[in-house]
């Protein structure tokens, strides 16, 4: 059987899924490591990512990551996928190349917290799960507060992977026993 995402736990804080935030319209700028080197700009445009199968599944789906003011708004919406809840997490590696996904790597965790549900202590990466419905179709809206869209920086979702698996996200340690992956979408700007 496939084994759930692994990665080194930890959490960070999360605005809980919701069906009607609205994105904002600024960006927000981080200034880069370096003292002498200008501000690098987030992503002023929404960055849009296809969901592929993965692990023999028929799940497709799209996600769209937005800049907002105090973090990145996630939408997501899949077909095909089996009906329930299913987890859904932001992982380190943007690589869906492997059949199974597992080139994407463990759940995107730069503050090193333990892994958890929106709602509480939770890695960066860790969006909770979709409801979907009996057709096999679902979608989720969630606010991810301190994660940002600026190349290179450490709490960038960018060049990370979207993955989508094939249980519920059931909060336990390490990494919430959702099992295999079930959809893989690389987060990049075009």
């Amino acid at each position: 059987l496939l084994v759930a995402c692994g990665g080194t736990p930890t959490a960070e804080p999360v605005t809980p899924p919701t069906g009607t935030s609205a994105p904002a319209d600024t960006a927000a700028t981080v200034a880069s490591a370096a003292p002498s080197a200008a501000p690098i700009a987030a992503a002023s445009v929404p960055v849009e990512v296809t969901i592929e199968a993965r692990s023999s599944s028929k799940l497709k789906g799209s996600a769209t990551f937005t800049s907002v003011a105090d973090g990145v708004k996630v939408s997501i919406k899949v077909s095909g996928a089996p009906p329930g809840k299913v987890a859904t997490h932001v992982h380190e590696t943007g690589d869906c190349s492997a059949p199974d996904a597992k080139s994407a790597g463990g759940h995107f965790n730069p503050g090193k917290h333990a892994h958890g549900l929106p709602s509480g202590e939770r890695h960066l990466g860790d969006l909770g799960n979709i409801e979907i419905a009996a057709d096999g179709t679902g979608t989720l809206e969630i606010t991810v507060k301190g994660a940002n869209l600026t190349p290179g920086d450490i709490t960038s979702f960018l060049d990370r992977a979207i993955i989508v698996h094939e249980k519920q996200d059931d909060g336990g340690q390490p990494v919430g026993n959702a099992g295999g992956r079930i959809g893989c979408g690389v987060i990049a700007l075009k």
